[in-house]
């Protein structure tokens, strides 16, 4: 049996329906587990299965690179995406 390796999703930038927020969501699924937080709020929107020890570890890795993941958000390109 192989093990799975967990895999992180991060969005295009989004914005609220005033225009004046924006966040991303970064995704997680480890087999049947899945997660969602909001950046760069920091806070998890979604848990299907994760522990509250992996909750703890999947915000202590989104705040310690919440920098780099608000690079990828924002060079991601939903209309891009939308073409391959």
């Amino acid at each position: 049996m192989s093990e799975q390796e967990m895999k992180m999703t991060v969005s295009p930038i989004c914005t609220d329906k005033t225009g004046k927020k924006k966040y991303a969501y970064v995704t997680f699924t480890d087999g049947d587990k899945y997660a969602e937080a909001k950046i760069p709020y920091c806070e998890i929107t979604k848990n299907d299965g994760f522990s509250d020890e992996e909750i703890a570890g999947l915000m202590f890795y989104i705040k310690t690179n919440l920098p780099e993941l608000k690079k990828i958000a924002a060079k991601n390109n939903v209309f891009e995406a939308l073409k391959k």
